[in-house]
């Protein structure tokens, strides 16, 4: 297994890592930036997300420059940038820090996706993403990532910075999916 692969693992590893302090009852103490507090446990969970995150630019880097892209890669890379965002998103809900609507929207094309994917793959066609896939898996990083950090910096401001990243990262969300289906129907309709 290459290091792209390697790295790629090493984020699907940290999802149950970020699970378990986000959701287990532990008791670090708060944190207070100014009149602002958020639990530690939100605090390191949301440093967890954001290093996890960051393996996906690492992980294309290094396939990139060692000539290492690969299927299983091409498969893996978008799959934990899922399996990450879900897991994440689905923590959102549960602390009430996101709407459920929007991350029903945002989970079902994931999975509408990756569906789409493992018929292209028994197939034989392994489809990369593409730059609005890209741009999405972005968009939501950033709108979860502010949202964990309970709207910090943002909030000194009253910025709802984490709410407006959640819309742009929706928006992202359909139109990405809108033109992946568009991309592939054709292979899709040819599969049956």
């Amino acid at each position: 297994m290459n290091l792209p692969n390697k790295i790629t693992i090493s984020r699907i590893l940290l999802i149950p890592v970020f699970m378990v302090i986000m959701l287990a009852p532990f008791n670090w103490g708060e944190l207070t930036f100014g009149s602002e507090t958020i639990l530690v446990t939100h605090f390191v969970g949301a440093l967890i997300f954001i290093i996890a995150s960051t393996t996906d630019w690492i992980d294309g880097y290094y396939a990139r420059k060692l000539n290492q892209v690969t299927n299983l890669g091409k498969f893996l890379d978008p799959l934990a940038d899922k399996l990450l965002v879900s897991a994440a998103l689905i923590i959102l809900v549960e602390l009430k820090l996101a709407p459920s609507w929007m991350v029903i929207l945002i989970i079902s094309r994931e999975f509408a996706v990756t569906g789409l994917r493992l018929v292209l793959a028994g197939e034989g066609e392994v489809v990369a993403a593409n730059m609005l896939g890209k741009i999405k898996t972005w968009t939501q990083i950033i709108a979860i990532s502010a949202l964990l950090l309970h709207n910090l910096p943002f909030e000194f401001i009253n910025l709802p910075f984490g709410m407006i990243a959640l819309w742009v990262a929706t928006f992202f969300t359909v139109i990405s999916g809108w033109d992946y289906f568009n991309k592939n129907k054709q292979a899709f309709i040819n599969s049956k």
